[in-house]
């Protein structure tokens, strides 16, 4: 029997609504699991284990309400939690605690999730290696000499190990994405404006978004349907509430296939394991056609709306760590005429993918373009013998996506000879989040990578 922190989000809610078990009793069990594992890897950096019994006991005795009712939940420490301190993973909050809820926490609340503690990320979620000055290193399940990945790793670890069944995570640049891939949970970057953000300096940014992680499609699903919908405060929040694709089949689904968007070195092993998913589709029964993709003009478009978003938000701090402060001072050297070029290109790409989605109904590629790599690294500078000029460079596999206002999951989909897990992404056509979710599950349920725990 499965053991109850193992348990999808979707079975525990479940089993709440019927009363066969309690919200302290869930609890406590996650409690557990996080006093066993949690030293090994670092992944729940802020523990409000005294509030959540609190909020536990008082569901069971209002009874169910919501659809998350009783289900523990931990969100990521760049979202404001009201009265639980949040620092950014940056020294300068360290003793930072917000007055109110970001958004999504307060949906998540509202649905009945309790709240065990803040999860791990980079100052600021700056890069996708988890690590700070205030909290040190997240470490990977599989491998803790390992990287989790990043922005969203302590994310990643804390559902890889059944810490908690959900977490919010956010992408600018592959920060949700990248860590699902390395601890071997699923992840959507969900379109810009599924999962509304409130900004009073950057509103109308769209490279960076909000969206669920967990061990199951179907529980990523749950999750985005309570974290989803219209919000004014948004200026390009989507008004349709987000409902699941009631079809489960694949057949007849047109899937493009492309190893490496472009030309990208991919390191051998993320590329076999990459490309073992073309079979998967093929079994199920899409037509699987591999494609000479190129998205090379992601790669400047990305770069200057991220510096010019930098130098906004964060300009004005002083004392910042070395990858945020570097992402500010490339943002102050942009132009008017740089930004000219960034919406130039990326309009061209989207135009380009609106004509590609009209004969693919999904493409897949790898989501890193390695496996995870040694945790005292600070990022990846090499792949395949090709040198990378900066820190940002081994990530393009996921920030080329991000560029193109895509829904795009990671979903496991095999592991290294070393156990080190791969995940395959899979993007959709803009507003087709249910699409690739639909997809994401009928390849979830063909392979069962994602029931491989590790041993913790």
């Amino acid at each position: 029997m499965t053991e109850l922190h193992y348990l999808t989000a979707t079975e525990m809610a479940r089993l709440l609504r019927a009363r066969e078990v309690s919200a302290v009793e869930l609890l406590e069990a996650h409690l557990a699991r996080v006093e066993q594992v949690n030293p090994a890897v670092n992944a729940i950096v802020t523990l409000v284990a005294e509030r959540a019994l609190d909020e536990a006991k008082a569901a069971d005795a209002a009874g169910p309400k919501g659809p998350l009712h009783g289900v523990p939940v931990a969100h990521k420490d760049l979202a404001d939690t009201a009265n639980i301190r949040t620092t950014y993973g940056s020294p300068l909050f360290a003793d930072h605690v917000p007055a109110k809820d970001d958004l999504l926490v307060e949906r998540l609340r509202k649905a009945g999730a309790i709240t065990v503690g803040k999860t791990n990320t980079p100052e600021f979620g700056t890069g996708s290696h988890t690590v700070n000055e205030v909290f040190g290193a997240t470490r990977n399940p599989y491998d803790l000499s390992r990287s989790a990945g990043g922005s969203s790793g302590g994310a990643a670890a804390a559902l890889a190990t059944g810490m908690v069944p959900l977490a919010d995570g956010s992408d600018m640049g592959g920060s949700l994405r990248n860590p699902a891939s390395f601890c071997n949970v699923v992840g959507l970057r969900p379109t810009p404006g599924r999962v509304p953000d409130i900004s009073d300096t950057a509103a109308w940014y769209t490279l960076a978004v909000s969206g669920p992680m967990a061990r199951s499609v179907e529980d990523l699903e749950l999750m985005l349907s309570v974290m989803s919908g219209f919000d004014p405060r948004s200026p390009y929040s989507i008004k349709e509430p987000f409902a699941p694709d009631p079809e489960t089949s694949v057949k007849g689904l047109r899937v493009a296939f492309s190893p490496d968007l472009g030309g990208l070195p991919v390191d051998p092993e993320t590329a076999a394991v990459t490309a073992s998913a073309v079979t998967v589709f093929e079994r199920l029964g899409a037509r699987v056609e591999q494609v000479d993709l190129d998205l090379s003009d992601a790669d400047d478009a990305f770069r200057i709306y991220r510096a010019w978003y930098y130098a906004l938000s964060f300009g004005d701090l002083q004392g910042l760590g070395a990858n945020t402060a570097w992402n500010v001072e490339q943002g102050r050297k942009v132009t008017g005429a740089d930004l000219a070029r960034a919406e130039k290109l990326r309009s061209g790409l989207y135009q380009r993918m609106a004509a590609f989605f009209d004969t693919y109904d999904v493409l897949i590629a790898p989501v890193s373009q390695v496996p995870p790599f040694p945790v005292e690294r600070p990022y990846v500078d090499e792949i395949n013998g090709v040198k990378l000029p900066d820190y940002l460079s081994w990530m393009r596999s996921a920030y080329w996506i991000s560029v193109l206002h895509a829904p795009a999951a990671s979903v496991p989909a095999g592991f290294t000879s070393a156990g080190l897990p791969v995940g395959v992404q899979i993007v959709g056509r803009p507003f087709a989040d249910a699409r690739v979710l639909r997809v994401a599950r009928a390849f979830e349920q063909a392979t069962g990578y994602g029931t491989r725990r590790p041993g913790l």
